[in-house]
């Protein structure tokens, strides 16, 4: 019992030591609860057309199918919130997750730094890495571990800091001491519901991924539908509008991570700017940023899109 106790110790310290905001832990099992949830939520067709969601359904739930004799979930939380936004109010907007470096490098490093550690500490530790690229339920298991609530607007959310962060995990094949769920606070608050520019929300904890902006301006590859003409308040990659919102980010502090600083340019491009953007001036911002996956022409389709409808804080 000590020793597991121990090594939950030594791991959450080297976490914090490495950056992380916060370290939870839980049992490698059956995710119960989630799983007729997912299951309507893709009956649905609330993926729209992200197929892959429907894709390893059981490995989803089910962390020792992904990793063999998985015993534990570490996860961990990486703050994003930045220092400064983006300053001319009627630029195109980018979420704030995508103003530096891809969070997947970032933290895929951080994530083996602490695996290392963990082999060198504790002995032979069998376990892989997760950021956002797998099938893991990373909201799902955070809560599980404690680290905050899946609010209304289907984000984690913490009374401590909010909900600008990214969510990792690394599943291990030794036993460690499990965190508790922590209670849910949204109460009656509606303030996500009500301030989605596109109904994405459909009812409390529900989100139509089909219907985010999130979705339209970086998922989907076709046109975006013409019924959401004036409907994407100005966001051309990702969008902040739920969070944004949140009464519990008023306690989001800005990060301290070097590789989340934006480009030089970023955040003083003009609505012009934006409007007249090159491939060349593409290609130099988003060297290394998360809006690659967007390609130059997905951005100029967005960039059009908004331009078409007359966004709403357009001149």
């Amino acid at each position: 019992m000590a020793r597991k106790e121990t090594y939950t110790q030594l791991i959450k310290t080297e976490a914090k030591h490495l950056g992380f905001l916060s370290c939870g832990i839980s049992k490698a099992d059956f995710l119960e609860e989630e799983a007729p949830r997912l299951e309507e939520w893709l009956h649905n067709n609330m993926h729209g057309e992200m197929h892959y969601m429907e894709n390893h359904f059981d490995k989803r739930l089910d962390p020792r199918k992904l990793v063999e004799g998985s015993k534990s979930v570490i996860s961990l939380l990486l703050n994003y919130f930045p220092a400064e936004t983006q300053k001319d109010s009627n630029a195109p907007k980018i979420s704030k997750y995508a103003y530096g470096t891809d969070y997947h490098f970032v933290i895929k490093d951080k994530l083996k730094r602490l695996l290392q550690f963990m082999q060198e500490e504790i002995g032979e530790v069998g376990g892989r890495a997760f950021v956002d690229s797998a099938p893991v339920l990373d909201k799902a298991w955070a809560a599980k571990s404690g680290l905050g609530w899946i609010g209304k607007n289907s984000n984690l959310l913490s009374k401590q800091v909010g909900s600008f962060f990214f969510i990792a995990e690394l599943i291990v094949d030794i036993e460690l001491e499990y965190d508790m769920p922590v209670t849910d606070h949204c109460g009656s608050c509606t303030a996500c519901i009500d301030a989605c520019p596109t109904e994405a929300i459909t009812e409390p904890y529900v989100v139509n991924g089909s219907k985010c902006i999130s979705y339209f301006t970086i998922e989907l590859k076709d046109q975006i539908p013409n019924e959401f003409s004036g409907k994407l308040d100005n966001w051309m990659f990702g969008c902040d509008v739920c969070q944004d919102v949140c009464p519990w980010n008023r306690f989001s502090k800005p990060h301290n991570e070097p590789l989340f600083s934006p480009h030089p340019e970023l955040l003083s491009m003009t609505k012009k700017d934006w409007e007249e953007i090159t491939q060349e001036v593409f290609s130099g911002i988003f060297k290394k940023s998360a809006v690659k996956r967007t390609k130059f022409s997905g951005l100029k389709r967005n960039l059009e899109f908004l331009k078409a409808g007359k966004p709403l804080n357009s001149n």
